[in-house]
């Protein structure tokens, strides 16, 4: 998970108000994160964030939570977006590599050593988290004042553009960054199969970013006042927007002034970022049901602005307006879960009643548990195998007997098309990929069957060596039905997977409960084995309904 480094004294100038470390301590893990060991309260301090809340993965952003779940300034914190009167073109080219391209200007922003350190740490965080790595989005923070507007975001030839990237003092072309620059060689993989590569420039032709690989060094920030422009590209239009409202707010809690692009995205003109708030609404009393509370629609209220956000109580529903930056809430059970956070996960619980009761397990989990340690016992490995199948090995290749199969509907390759109806063909292919391995090989598996849409337990027991007699697998069908107790006789049966005269039906009550014997070489070979085969499979659920648990 995201961790993030600060000093508590920054943290209370952005809070504005001096918490006590103590405080912090406690109440930081309540919104959502673990804290680091802090010894004696020193002014570094570390927290591990929740994969969800990339909003609070900056110092910046947290003190904006903070402020809220403090009760320090609860409520909607809402951005003021002016207009930079700069002009982003995108040109088509680079649909069909990074789509999405979205940009903003943040005005005169103080960037010291820790606030820069931040932004890094930020970028990263959100490269890694949201941008899965840069393959959904890359972030780019540029000092504007070192090139000049309008900007273009377009493909170019890999040799056609050479500029000095981040790191470096001479200058490369984009192919020669793929082969030399550390993140060339870390990101290039992102870029294959492409001829053309994305590069953003602004008037002069100067380089702004090479995205998602690497900035140019001519746009560096240092600290010092500056304007930055910041611009997102990726794959995604959700993350990009969100990456790029995430980074805006965090400059705007450093007291930048926060400035719209004119995106020109062919024929269409749009102003970026856009932090307009949204909007949703929930039912009071559908939120304490699933929360087991008993809120009043104030007291929601009070817990979702404790949350950052504003909300307006008409009734049993709440209407709620929340900052674009909460990429984690898409759905009526995530404001549900800011009530919760906001009332206090400390405040939950109340008296417990203890209560007598006696556990068991279900009958055929202790039976399948028993009949496990009688294959175990007898030299044989458990195996857990897929529940798909095809038709071909279920009963052509194998000569079992056609039962009912049920078909997958658009399956997605030819080994795939069927549940299964047997567990043997499921078996012998994990002799098959082991065939490499030393004989003999004993493995059983006690699992379900689909025949006519019933689930049905199934026990398959095999093994191949250098010979596999019938007097073999008879002997131990007939130990393991011992073990369980059950009345059974034999009988011949002429199947095809078994060698003429080598194969036998277990029948009970006048119902064929299992068969075993050996398997014909010409089974063998079709599926792909060179030693003989031996198999015993038994339906089980006869048998369970039968027997008692104090079995085994």
């Amino acid at each position: 998970m995201p961790v993030i480094n600060f000093k508590y004294s920054d943290l209370c100038t952005m809070l504005g108000f001096k918490v006590p470390q103590e405080v912090l301590i406690n109440r930081i893990p309540m919104i959502g994160a673990d804290m680091h060991e802090t010894e004696g309260y020193s002014d570094e301090m570390s927290v591990e964030f929740f994969p969800d809340r990339p909003d609070l993965y900056s110092v910046e952003g947290l003190a904006r939570g903070l402020r809220a779940f403090l009760d320090i300034k609860p409520g909607l914190e809402e951005y003021e977006v002016g207009e930079s009167g700069i002009d982003v073109f995108i040109d088509n080219s680079v649909k069909a590599v990074r789509p999405f391209f979205l940009c903003a200007a943040v005005l005169g922003v103080e960037i010291t050593d820790e606030f820069l350190r931040s932004m890094m740490e930020l970028q990263e965080k959100l490269h890694i988290t949201i941008g899965r790595k840069r393959s959904k989005l890359a972030i780019g923070i540029h000092d504007l004042d070192k090139v000049a507007p309008p900007f273009t975001y377009k493909l170019a030839d890999p040799h056609e553009i050479r500029f000095v990237p981040l790191a470096k003092t001479e200058e490369m072309d984009m192919e020669e960054i793929l082969r030399r620059h550390e993140k060339g060689i870390g990101y290039a993989h992102l870029l294959e199969g492409f001829d053309k590569y994305p590069v953003i420039l602004d008037r002069n032709g100067d380089v702004l970013s090479f995205p998602p690989i690497i900035n140019g060094a001519l746009t560096a920030v240092t600290t010092g006042k500056h304007n930055l422009f910041i611009d997102v590209t990726g794959n995604d239009p959700k993350a990009v927007k969100g990456a790029l409202d995430i980074v805006c707010t965090a400059l705007a809690e450093r007291k930048g002034r926060i400035c719209s692009v004119r995106m020109h995205d062919g024929e269409k003109v749009f102003p970026s970022p856009d932090l307009t708030p949204l909007k949703a609404e929930i039912s009071v009393s559908e939120c304490n049901k699933f929360l087991g509370l008993r809120l009043l629609p104030e007291e929601n209220v009070i817990c979702l602005r404790r949350m950052g956000m504003d909300a307006v109580a008409d009734g049993d529903t709440v209407r709620v307006r929340y900052s674009p930056v909460r990429l984690d809430i898409m759905h009526k059970v995530d404001i549900f879960e800011d009530v919760a956070v906001g009332y206090g996960f400390d405040r939950f619980g109340g008296p417990y009643k203890l209560a007598q009761t006696s556990g068991g397990m279900e009958p055929f989990t202790a039976f399948s548990d028993g009949l496990r340690d009688v294959a175990v016992g007898l030299g044989y490995t458990e195996v857990n195998t897929l529940t798909l199948s095809c038709e071909k090995e279920e009963f052509v290749l194998s000569g079992l007997p056609e039962v009912g199969c049920v078909k997958v509907l658009n399956p997605i390759t030819e080994e795939h098309t069927c549940l299964r109806s047997y567990l043997m063909p499921s078996l012998i292919r994990i002799l098959n990929r082991n065939k490499h391995r030393d004989l003999p090989q004993k493995i059983f598996e006690v699992g379900y069957v689909i025949r006519d849409t019933k689930t049905v337990p199934h026990f398959c027991l095999m093994a191949t060596a250098s010979r596999t007699p019938f007097s073999e697998i008879k002997s131990l069908s007939e130990g393991i039905l011992k073990e369980m107790g059950y009345e059974y006789s034999l009988r011949p049966c002429s199947y095809p997977v078994f060698i003429e005269g080598r194969g036998a039906e277990i029948v009970s009550e006048g119902e064929t409960i299992g068969i075993f014997g050996e398997m014909a070489p010409s089974v063998v070979i079709g599926y792909g084995l060179t030693h003989p085969v031996m198999f015993l499979e038994l339906d089980l659920s006869g048998i369970i309904n039968d027997i008692s648990d104090t079995l085994f």
